[in-house]
């Protein structure tokens, strides 16, 4: 049967991209750590890598294992940690994985109340892109609890946050937002406009092309950017409308953002793979607390009024 430290050897390997310098980041010799991946694969009964002139190549075996060997050493990283965790012990690291945009518009508000509480907890963030890439790094135990859309069929535990509002932004001077009209927009009414848009391994993407789709049009592309917060700012400056959650809107923001109609919604939750321990239970709690999905700057600026829950377009699968 294959060690852990087998399965280390081979992660590190693939991630350094040779023996040489696996073996250093290791600190072993590069003639155990050889004798070692040999023999697991031996055990496995075939190769695990393709041995290049210029680095390591995956076989079909070793794409196969690698996953479940980053699952298992994470699961072994943790063990001590969930064993002091019940024991009383508030130390360690919490391991979260996240989508970008929340955690530029969520957590920050939740980790820092919740950090007084637990002074003695590390937080290691990973941060994903789109949330089908984070329930696949989920399910191979990359962390403690994940903050996005709840996957289709998830089978370990979850608990709703509640329900996150995309607004369209633009520039102060866009007649769509003209003071005297409401602060809605239907984005038929904004069909002829160039968008800020994001790229495409950018999970918002998704959601301006779902939108601008039921409102009968494809959207002309001024820019692509990654990142919400530059969206906020490429179409402050004039180069187009763009559709971002609410919380991303940073206070003191000078241009100007509306109401899609219909709606654009989502529903965020924390899950995890396994029932949670105390402490990933008290970030879940403060998470329902302080998760601000419509900061107070944005709601005073939408004539005081609440966070819609009105039904939205289809989410991207």
């Amino acid at each position: 049967m294959a060690t852990l430290r087998q399965l280390e050897y081979l992660v590190t390997i693939v991630d350094e991209g040779s023996f040489t310098r696996a073996a250093e980041r290791l600190n072993v010799t590069q003639p155990g750590l050889s004798h070692q991946f040999q023999t697991l694969e031996r055990e496995v009964g075939g190769p695990l890598l393709e041995r290049l002139p210029r680095g390591v190549r995956l076989t079909s075996a070793g794409r196969s294992m690698l996953p479940h060997a980053r699952a298992a050493l994470a699961e072994a990283g943790r063990a001590t940690v969930y064993a002091r965790r019940a024991a009383g012990v508030s130390t360690g690291e919490l391991h979260l994985a996240v989508l970008y945009s929340i955690s530029v518009g969520v957590l920050p508000a939740v980790l820092g109340p919740w950090r007084l509480r637990h002074p003695g907890v590390r937080i290691r963030l990973f941060e994903h892109r789109r949330w089908e890439e984070m329930a696949q790094a989920m399910t191979a135990g990359q962390a403690d609890v994940a903050v996005g859309p709840l996957p289709d069929g998830w089978e370990g535990a979850a608990h709703h946050i509640g329900t996150e509002e995309f607004l369209v932004v633009t520039h102060a001077g866009d007649p769509a937002a003209a003071e005297e009209q409401a602060p809605d927009v239907r984005l038929s009414d904004l069909a002829d406009r160039e968008w800020v848009h994001f790229t495409p391994d950018s999970g918002l993407s998704d959601y301006l092309d779902r939108a601008c789709a039921v409102a009968g049009f494809e959207p002309r592309i001024a820019l692509r950017t990654e990142q919400a917060p530059s969206a906020v700012g490429y179409a402050a400056a004039g180069l187009g409308p763009t559709l971002v959650p609410a919380n991303t809107i940073p206070p003191h923001f000078t241009g100007a953002f509306l109401r899609p109609d219909p709606p654009v919604v989502r529903r965020l939750s924390g899950y995890t793979r396994t029932g949670p321990d105390p402490v990933t239970s008290s970030f879940l709690e403060a998470l329902s607390a302080h998760a601000l999905l419509m900061p107070a700057h944005v709601s005073r600026r939408l004539h005081g009024s609440a966070p819609t829950t009105h039904r939205a377009p289809q989410e991207p699968s």
